[in-house]
This record gives structure tokens, sequence and C-alpha cells, in this order.
């Protein structure tokens, strides 16, 4: 008589798929949560820095009835901060107005670029100067993928929370937000920040940089996330210049400097991919840099671009609207290199949104955008936006 019997064979099966899940429990429960993705950071590392206007962890509210979207880099629930509609945290959907634009924080929350010592020394009288370009030039980017934790031990102790940093020699001269729009990189991520606070700390600015994340359910919409960036971190900071960054390009070169521009600044000029040329003369992605009065000047990016492609000319478009033109350091210090990736979809309506995009730069960008902050997270080394679009794709 056979004991491999359907009922046996049965129970067998039960029990592989109760040990799969248990294990899977188990995982997440002791590394804080699940992995981040086959590419991504190898060790999850639970960051202790959350930002919490009151002063007390939040996990959100369960009367909502809405579950949220799950935090990009893991995070033990008892670090978790998430807003719900009921939260008085934060405003959930946001009607962007640029006559609401906060017009002076500098005193309000001037304690983020407070020295990282705990007895605070008084800053120096002096302002900070360019680098002197004689000392500067090229660099070669350090390309080997780490774990987070790894990153912050190497960069935490000269950061402030939320990577944030300013020169402590001098008074920064430019206050510089970083804006970075971002989903599914954590690769990109890890070597991006291993290489810019190096970079950017010898620029002697001061300056934070933001993560703005979009959650899932719609194709990625890059410029919307740099115009969420813009409007919340100004929420923190009256910030002089705006460098929006793809998340994939890092600097070759310490000439290239990010500070405030006369004029908007496209940085990218030359990219390793494209053998160190500029592609055309009105390219405006990748890279690039504008002060606060030309972002508003412009009303931001265009929401209406759903997938890779067309935001940047249209911003080209819109900056030379408003009379400003597009400066450049030249090609053998605005160089970058990409790092790999997929090539993303691109918007089947990019063209036709470019041709319609001079009619709506007045009604199309950051004070007609709409969307829903989930979460807002410090870590050492950079500040961590979870935002939902929820302007929907137009037809034109």
């Amino acid at each position: 008589m056979s004991i491999v019997t359907k009922a046996n064979l049965l129970r067998c099966l039960l029990a592989i798929c109760l040990l799969l899940v248990l294990n899977f429990l188990w995982s997440s429960t002791t590394d804080g949560a699940t992995s981040l993705s086959k590419l991504s950071i190898r060790r999850v590392h639970k960051y202790a820095h959350i930002h919490n206007k009151n002063g007390s962890d939040s996990e959100g509210s369960a009367e909502s009835g809405q579950r949220l979207p799950a935090a990009p880099l893991a995070l033990s629930k008892e670090h978790e901060l998430q807003f719900s509609r009921s939260s008085n945290l934060t405003t959930v959907i946001a009607l962007a107005n640029i006559t609401s634009i906060p017009q002076d924080l500098t005193h309000a929350h001037s304690h983020i670029y407070a020295a990282s010592s705990s007895t605070h020394k008084p800053l120096p009288n002096q302002n900070c100067t360019d680098p002197d370009p004689r000392n500067g030039g090229p660099v070669t980017p350090n390309i080997t993928l780490e774990s987070m934790d790894i990153i912050e031990a190497e960069l935490g102790p000269l950061l402030q929370a939320g990577g944030a940093y300013q020169p402590t020699d001098c008074q920064a001269q430019y206050h510089v937000a970083i804006v970075v729009p971002f989903r599914d990189r954590y690769a990109h991520l890890s070597i991006f920040l291993r290489n810019m606070h190096p970079f950017l700390m010898t620029q002697r600015i001061a300056y934070r940089i933001f993560i703005i994340e979009q959650t899932n359910g719609k194709p990625f919409n890059r410029a919307a996330m740099m115009n969420i960036g813009y409007l919340e971190a100004l929420k923190l900071y009256q910030w002089d210049c705006f460098i929006f960054h793809d998340v994939d390009l890092i600097p070759l070169d310490t000439r290239n400097l990010y500070n405030c521009p006369r004029q908007p600044r496209h940085m990218s000029v030359a990219i390793d991919k494209w053998n160190f040329k500029l592609p055309y003369r009105t390219i405006f992605g990748g890279v690039s840099a504008m002060t606060r009065q030309q972002f508003q000047a412009v009303n931001g990016f265009s929401n209406s671009f759903f997938g890779w492609g067309g935001e940047d000319d249209d911003m080209s478009n819109r900056l030379k609207h408003a009379n400003l033109f597009i400066s450049r350091y030249p090609l053998n210090i605005a160089r970058y290199m990409m790092l790999k990736h997929q090539k993303e979809k691109a918007n089947p309506k990019r063209y036709e949104n470019l041709q319609n995009g001079m009619s709506k730069i007045e009604s199309d960008g950051i004070n007609s955008i709409k969307y829903e902050i989930y979460s807002i997270k410090e870590f050492p080394t950079f500040t961590w936006y979870l935002a939902e679009l929820k302007n929907s794709e137009r037809k034109s």
C-alpha cells in the first residue's frame, strides 16, 4: 500500500506554504521591513532621525480607512510617520498658489543649519566665496553600490538630519535646495548620495537634499514631483535657488558650481552617454538650476507630462516666454556620468502636450498642482517625501 496519497500530498504542500509565510513574516519583523528591490540596497538600515513637527511619532489614523503606501526605505513601524486625511501635521491636499508661498522663513527655520556639535559655536562673520577654479577640476565618482547604513556612517557625522549642510568657516551666500524626483531607483540613490554630498561640501554653499518619491498607480510624472519638491521645501526654508537633479546623473568636475544662477542654468551639459556633447541647443533636462523668482515667473513645470520625455522642453519654452535664457558652463566643466538603467517608457502625448504647452503656462504648474503627502522622513543624508499626484492626465 502506497503512503503517498492525495491527502498526504496536500498536507505536504500546505506545510511548505506555511513555512514560506512564516519565513517571510520573520524576515520582515527582524529587519524592520521587507527588502527594497532585487537591484537595490543589500542591507536595510533602521533610521532614527524622523521628521515630526509635534515631537512624537504617529502611524497614521485608522479612522480614514485607507491603506497608505509602504515606505520606500524600509523602517520599523515605531520609526514611521505617515499622514492621514485627519492628521493635523500637514496639509494633505495641497492646492498650490504662487501668492501663498512664504515670504520670509529665514529666522523661523534657521535652526536647520545649526552646527552639528552639541555645543553650537557662532558662525563666522565673513561670507563664503565661490571656490577657486584653480583648485578644482575633474573627479572620479565612486559608483560602488553600498548599503544605506554604510553611506550614513561615512556622511552622517558631517551632516544635519535630513541631509542638510553648511560651511563651518564662513557664512554661505547661497542656500540651495537639491530636489530629486524619484521612483524605484534605490541603487542609484545610494550612489548618488555617496558622491553628491562630498561634491557639494566643496561648493561652500548651504544645501539640503530632498527626495520626492511618487506613489505607484500612475505613470511617473517627473515634472510634478519637482513642483512638489519646490513647494514642500519652501515650507522649511526660503531657499535662494533650486537645483532639480536626476538621481542617475553624477557630476565629474568640481568647477561645476551648484550656486544660484543669474539666468536659469542647464547644469548637465555634457553627459558621457551622449559622448559629452550637447544634444540640442534648447535642452534643459537632467540637472537644472533656477532661483526662486525665476521658478515662480514661469509657474514651475507643467503637470501634464506623464511618462518619459517632454517636460524639460516645455520648461525651455516657458523660460523663453518669460524672457529668460538658458545659461551653461563650458563642455569641459559641466560633465556628468549617467548611471546605467533600463530605458523608460516614453510619454505618447509628449509632442501633443508640447504643442499646446504655451497656452497652459498660466493654468498648469505650481498654481494648479494637487497632491497628497503620505509621509515625510528626515534620513541622515536626505529628506524624503512620499507624494501622490492628484492631477489627472489631460486630454489636450
